[in-house]
């Protein structure tokens, strides 16, 4: 009887030891727009699973988060933001969710670039609030350009950001995350490296461009490109009469060709704009927001390849 219960009890064990193992379930992350959620795809890979609150074509000045939204964050591992007084809505949406997951500011150690006097007043004459006295951020916040992810140095910073928060919360897969973001890394710099030789052909006078709302100041910066637009920060306020006014004077003078509409914006304001001053449609830039798959934009990496080509050949009619 003895050998029976042995012989029954090894069959069992071998029996387990041939099932195989279970698998992990993956990290919950919800990211707060689309150009986040394509960096921790490219990170996590198969290891997370990934919640976008604002969607491709989605306008992360103006969005107004559900239940499911909340939801999602309650249920999170991993929260993942942008930071600069960009999304205030989202602390204010996780402390209602009281979630437990872990926050990760995407633009910790970018140099923030401070606006202009000129933006700052444009901001305040339009009545643009976005980033001001947000619950959770820092008064100061509202000096500065939240959209530090136009540079693609910066974009490299938030890349490992979301690295190293993935393999804190998972640290089995911490290598796996880590050699992920160095492929990432590597591509990142060879598409910023291709950019600067790209605008370095045209010569430094043709190099304006119009754009709906002031949110390529770190492409400008890192690529030499000057960016002219009618709105502040948010995409949600209208240019006050005499901004625009000033704004077309501007572009008379400059003689300024280069027009673009954002794919979140509004195209009746620039078709004014470019009725008044002859500038030509150069087509749609994507700043805030990815297209969606399918469309000429669905990465971040995507969306330089689509905007790089398009302002050159509508700053060479500068």
């Amino acid at each position: 009887m003895k050998n029976l219960v042995t012989l029954g009890l090894s069959l069992l064990l071998a029996g387990a030891l041939a099932l195989p193992a279970r698998a992990e379930e993956p990290l919950k992350v919800v990211a707060s727009f689309s150009i986040l959620g394509d960096m921790v795809r490219n990170v996590g890979g198969s290891n997370v699973d990934v919640t976008v609150l604002v969607g491709p074509d989605g306008d992360a000045h103006s969005f107004e988060p559900d239940p499911a939204d909340a939801t999602a964050l309650a249920e999170a591992d991993v929260l993942v933001m942008n930071g600069l007084g960009f999304e205030p809505w989202m602390i204010r949406l996780a402390a209602a969710a009281r979630t437990k997951a872990k926050y990760v500011t995407a633009s910790f150690g970018v140099s923030p670039r401070r606006l202009t006097e000129e933006e700052k007043a444009r901001h305040e004459e339009e009545g643009d609030e976005h980033g001001h006295d947000a619950d959770g951020y820092p008064e100061a916040a509202r000096d500065f350009d939240p959209h530090a992810w136009q540079s693609l140095g910066n974009g490299i910073i938030y890349v490992q950001n979301i690295a190293d928060a993935l393999a804190e919360k998972d640290p089995d897969n911490a290598l796996v995350y880590q050699a992920n973001a160095e492929s990432y890394i590597t591509e990142l710099r060879k598409l910023d490296g291709w950019v600067k030789s790209e605008i370095a052909k045209l010569p430094q006078e043709k190099r304006k461009v119009i754009t709906t709302h002031d949110a390529f100041g770190y492409f400008g910066d890192a690529y030499g490109v000057a960016f002219i637009s009618p709105l502040g920060i948010g995409n949600e306020a209208e240019p006050g009469a005499g901004a625009l006014a000033r704004l077309i004077d501007q572009i008379r003078q400059q003689k300024i060709r280069a027009l673009f509409i954002e794919n979140l914006s509004d195209p009746r304001m620039m078709e004014t704009i470019a009725r008044e001053t002859g500038a030509e449609e150069g087509g749609t830039l994507y700043s805030d927001a990815l297209s969606a798959p399918g469309g000429p934009a669905p990465t971040y990496a995507a969306m330089f390849r689509h905007n790089v080509p398009a302002l050159i050949a509508a700053m060479q009619k500068n």
